[in-house]
């Protein structure tokens, strides 16, 4: 290993190192923790920025994770120490969990500007922590490796041996609503798909993530692809504590590392994953915490050209478990090669391409061909139109082939409460050919953009076998989800957007290949509509919730808060205190 860098030269050494009492000071209060001097003196502090959580179920293994990569970091002549941050457990954060990614960000990057570190290890996986401490990391732009969860093994129930976690279980849902199977059976299908510690085992928003930090160099090369249980993955936690210290010496940081190619390289790699819909609004996020420009433009261009390979539920056939049995995520890589650009940079110092050159395929079935895709092209869509002149999205390769073009009257919801008091409604005036349309569920109006764009079915219309609709929303949806569902509208309506405006009757007409979601009213009709809207009260009015709904971006900004996804000068802390 070649040093670019001296001890003196440390962000701890202004700590440690400095004169007098005020490094004194930091070494005896080391030593009362029960180190001796030779345990930190002369060595790079790493942080690990752990997401743990006894409410957050993905996250259960980590105690131990944390353990593996304190060996490394010990064997590498680091100084480790734990720093808990704000955990974001999709299952059981209210309202959201996209608020939160963003405070998860915050706290990220004010614990590593404020202690001691010189390198650190994020530590997550559960949907928005990997954004969310990548976004940290990357605004204090201090060395960084990204340790995922890993996905949870394989779901099994009676006969049935390949249950994806949330995929399968919104089928079984369906079928308790139409009355096909009981309540009992329906929640032991359940307990059948989350049976080990881990992240979901299909492509959901979670695998997709953490898929995509892999692409972007952050991890260890196919890092993201290794179950949470399997040896292998506590083997590759103990080799990132290793790594990190050696990128200190190094001066290997996150803006060295990450380019604009490299979120092209991500983007090609989403589309070809048929990846989670929410990964639009992370890139975008994670994008300019880096100081690099990406659009919704970028992913309507990869669109057109990449062929969704990865048949892994909720658009494919497998889960996370045989993806890695495949050849995992740099087998998907080796196989698009032809799209990326193979000379970005990764955390090992060695390129995208040079980190690939020996990856194989070993089940193509899992992982297809061009030749042979799961989906010709276009598994992620952005659409516009009247309806929506930022843009919104649609999971195509997880949608109803005969809805994505579509024209039909709305059935219109004010609000999530109002969808759940009516949507069962037996007078409800709905149809399989309705457009179900959910306003004040963006980034300010639920708030925080819940995953509510999968909206359900009628019960009345599920007893007559229907599975899909059309359904349109500012919210964003599981990346677990599947289904006709037009997402992210943007501009939101409770900042105006014109689907505020939408109204019990009016048509809709989808054309996913033409790329266009219109609102087929009249223009002198929907100008008297926005003179006659009335913003809702805010939903906040202190904490950072109030924070949130007056600094938030739009979804096609990232949904980041205006002020921390400015580029700005990180200040040095403090050399001297007491």
């Amino acid at each position: 290993m070649t040093r670019k860098i001296e001890l003196k030269d440390l962000r701890s050494q202004t700590w440690f190192g400095a004169s007098g009492q005020p490094g004194n000071h930091k070494s005896y209060r080391t030593k009362q923790m029960g180190f001796t001097s030779e345990d930190f003196q002369g060595k790079p502090v790493i942080g690990i920025l752990s997401t743990w959580s006894d409410l957050n179920s993905c996250h259960t293994h980590f105690p131990q994770r944390i353990e593996e990569i304190k060996r490394g970091i010990w064997q590498e002549g680091g100084f480790p120490v734990v720093m808990p941050t704000l955990s974001v457990g999709e299952t059981y954060v209210r309202p959201s969990t996209l608020i939160y990614r963003n405070l998860l960000a915050m706290d990220a990057e004010e614990i590593l500007r404020s202690h001691p570190i010189d390198g650190v290890v994020l530590l997550g996986g559960c949907d928005k922590t990997t954004p969310g401490l990548i976004m940290g990391a990357a605004s204090m732009n201090i060395p960084a490796i990204f340790v995922p969860a890993g996905a949870m093994l394989r779901g099994h129930f009676r006969e049935k041996w390949m249950l994806g976690t949330g995929s399968s279980t919104w089928g079984a849902l369906a079928d308790f609503r139409a009355g096909k199977i009981d309540e009992k059976t329906w929640r032991a299908f359940g307990e059948g798909t989350a049976r080990s510690p881990g992240t979901c085992n299909t492509m959901g928003t979670a695998s997709t993530m953490t898929s995509l930090a892999d692409v972007l160099g952050l991890t260890l090369p196919g890092a993201s692809s290794i179950p949470a249980v399997d040896a292998r993955h506590s083997q590759m936690a103990s080799l990132c504590g290793r790594r990190i210290v050696e990128m200190v010496w190094e001066d290997l940081r996150p803006k060295d590392v990450v380019s604009r190619a490299s979120f092209l390289n991500a983007v090609i790699a989403d589309m070809a994953l048929s990846g989670s819909t929410n990964s639009l609004i992370h890139l975008i996020a994670m994008a300019r915490r880096l100081g690099l420009e990406l659009t919704l433009d970028d992913f309507a261009a990869a669109s057109e050209s990449v062929p969704v390979i990865c048949n892994v539920q909720p658009s494919g056939s497998y889960l996370m478990e045989d993806f890695f049995y495949a050849g995992g995520l740099l087998a998907l890589l080796k196989r698009l090669e032809g799209h990326l650009d193979l000379s970005c940079m990764t955390v090992t110092g060695k390129t995208l391409g040079e980190n690939i050159a020996d990856a194989a395929v070993y089940n193509d079935d899992v992982i297809r061909t061009a030749e042979n895709p799961v989906y010709g092209a276009g598994g992620l869509v952005v659409i516009r139109g009247n309806l929506a002149p930022r843009g919104a999205v649609i999971k195509r390769a997880a949608a109803d082939p005969k809805l994505q073009k579509h024209t039909g009257p709305a059935v219109v919801f004010r609000n999530f409460k109002d969808m759940l008091a009516r949507v069962d409604d037996p007078d409800l005036p709905v149809t399989a050919d309705s457009v179900l349309v959910l306003q004040d569920a963006g980034p300010v109006g639920a708030p925080g953009m819940p995953e509510w764009g999968m909206l359900p079915i009628p019960k009345k219309l599920l007893e007559q076998g229907v599975r899909d609709m059309v359904r349109i929303s500012d919210a964003r949806m599981s990346g677990t989800s599947y289904g006709t569902c037009i997402l992210h509208v943007c501009p939101e309506s409770r900042v105006g957007g014109p689907l505020a405006f939408v109204r019990d009757g009016d048509l809709i007409s989808l054309d996913v290949e033409g790329r266009v979601l219109d609102l087929l009213v009249d223009e002198a009709e929907l100008e008297e509509r926005r003179k006659a809207w009335v913003a809702p009260p805010p939903h906040y009015e202190r904490g950072f919730g109030s924070l949130h709904i007056e600094h938030v971006l739009q979804a096609d900004e990232g949904c980041d808060l205006d002020f921390l996804a400015r580029p700005g000068t990180i200040p040095d802390p403090e050399a001297r205190f007491s």
